[in-house]
């Protein structure tokens, strides 16, 4: 294979770019070329597209070793390979981050939980030293309901699989021999219900496994689901009440200090909402930015729960779950490759014959241009959903699910 220098810092031998010694403390960035891995994966004529940008290597302070480390992982800066990874941020620091990283990432923790529950708080605190005087005393009672949903959510059991339960799991839920067939978790080393999947995070298989929440710190599946739908849309509600509490209060500061009747009698201001809007909004930026900064956040959020909120009222009317949408999906996508395959072969055979029959008999060249693509009579790939089975039973089985129900314990003896 051949070897391309990037202005005489470092060549690329076997498709992998190994800087020069003497400038062994260089990145080049060409963010494009790498993946995760740090390996590069490159064609001749991308290299030939790139030559004339003539890129340079930066030389790094030694400063700057730990800025530089997470972003060459993170896939902003190119290096060549985990030696120089380490010359970098030194072998201590590498293995620290990359086990921080893991932790992080890959391992259950409660940083996202923290991380949300101080936003929330730094919200209620400046909510309550701003406009708290004017809220009703009911708003601590939304507050404490609100907590309760997410205890709840955090720390029941999604409906994991054990060795236990896994009969009365295997009878309640049949396989579709489409998107589930029989198996055997590789992990758990027990068979793997149908609608279950083994999360990589928690180290278990969960039934009806929707996803991992990080913010929750657990798996959304069966059993919490309907703990997960209550605290969004309480969480919306929340939002709503705290955005409209602090509008009304802005609106009562408007008319208790008379601030309108001050721009028009005073400030000749034309008495009409389009003449009045932007002063208002600028007085009140001026006096009460607080208010105005936390009403934006409680939109935002507010717009962010009800979407989400939607999108998974819409799974449960199907029920279906995050993770079999993209199983379906990928379905799919399959069946109708495998669809327009044997449509092409089949409209290749035809056409074939037809060449045949019309070297004896030639006919219109017309009627060969307006014929129909044989793709579009490709067989329609139709989504048979089993565990689809109406509405209301959807909606049942989300709020009391099969493992809660007293039916569910006597599935074991069925099943034995």
């Amino acid at each position: 294979m051949k070897e391309y220098r990037i202005n005489n810092g470092g060549q690329v031998a076997s498709g992998v770019l190994r800087l020069h010694h003497a400038v062994s403390v260089g990145i080049i960035p060409m963010r494009a070329l790498t993946n995760f891995s740090g390996h590069i994966y490159r064609t001749q004529a991308l290299l030939l597209h790139l030559r004339p940008l003539r890129l340079s290597p930066v030389v790094l302070p030694l400063s700057l070793r730990f800025i530089a480390f997470w972003c060459v992982h993170w896939n902003w800066l190119f290096i060549c390979d985990k030696k120089f990874t380490e010359y970098v941020s030194g072998s201590w620091w590498t293995n620290a981050i990359l086990s921080a990283e893991y932790y992080c990432c890959y391992r259950p923790n409660p940083i996202l939980q923290i991380l949300y529950l101080t936003i929330v708080g730094a919200t209620y605190y400046f909510t309550v030293q701003s406009s708290f005087a004017y809220f009703p005393s009911s708003y601590l009672g939304i507050q404490a309901s609100w907590e309760l949903l997410f205890l709840l959510t955090s720390f029941s059991d999604p409906g994991t699989v054990k060795a236990e339960n896994v009969s009365q799991y295997l009878s309640a839920y049949p396989y579709d021999n489409i998107i589930y067939s029989e198996k055997e978790c590789a992990t758990c080393r027990i068979p793997k219900p149908a609608r279950s999947k083994h999360c990589s995070i928690c180290d278990h298989c969960v039934v009806c496994f929707d996803h991992n929440c990080r913010w929750m710190n657990n798996c959304i599946g069966e059993r919490n689901t309907r703990f997960f739908m209550a605290f969004l849309i309480w969480h919306f509600i929340l939002c709503v009440y705290g955005m409209v509490a602090i509008v009304l209060v802005l609106a009562g500061r408007l008319k208790e200090l008379r601030v309108i009747h001050i721009l028009t009698l005073y400030d000749d201001v034309e008495s009409s909402f389009r003449g009045l809007a932007p002063h208002a909004a600028q007085w009140l930026l001026s006096s009460y930015n607080t208010q105005i900064l936390l009403v934006v956040l409680l939109v935002a959020v507010s717009l962010l729960m009800v979407g989400f909120f939607g999108y998974h009222v819409k799974l449960c009317f199907i029920n279906t779950t995050t993770n079999e949408t993209f199983k379906w999906q990928d379905y799919m996508s399959l069946q109708r490759k495998v669809n327009e395959v044997k449509a092409s072969a089949a409209a290749l055979k035809a056409g074939i014959n037809g060449l045949r029959h019309e070297s004896r008999t030639p006919g219109s060249k017309w009627k060969s241009f307006f014929r129909r693509s044989p793709l579009k009579d490709a067989e329609v790939v139709v989504r048979n959903n089993i565990y689809d089975k109406g509405v209301i039973h959807n909606l049942c089985e989300v709020i009391f699910p099969f493992s809660s129900r007293s039916s569910f314990l006597q599935l074991k003896s069925k099943s034995l």
